[in-house]
């Protein structure tokens, strides 16, 4: 299973951040600084539990400030 996890931050502190996520290399595949209303990005790859007691690690991060994690499905459309 396959999850995007999108992270804000506080102003400035993008480097840190990316710096102590680098460190989480479990089932953090990927890791990109991007535009728009999240700073970081985060591929992971695991578990259900595996990606959700990650998401509860990078919370525990002091400067983050908000994280929303969009987790893959697969959808038969029927075509």
């Amino acid at each position: 299973m396959r999850a995007l996890c999108l992270i804000t931050v506080k102003p400035g502190k993008v480097d840190s951040v990316v710096a102590i996520l680098k460190k989480k290399r479990k089932i953090v595949k990927q890791i990109m600084v991007v535009t728009g209303r999240a700073d970081i990005s985060v591929l992971l790859q695991g578990n259900i539990d595996e990606i959700n007691g990650m998401v509860i690690d990078f919370k525990k991060i002091k400067d983050i400030v908000t994280t929303e994690t969009l987790i893959e499905v697969e959808v038969n459309l029927g075509w």
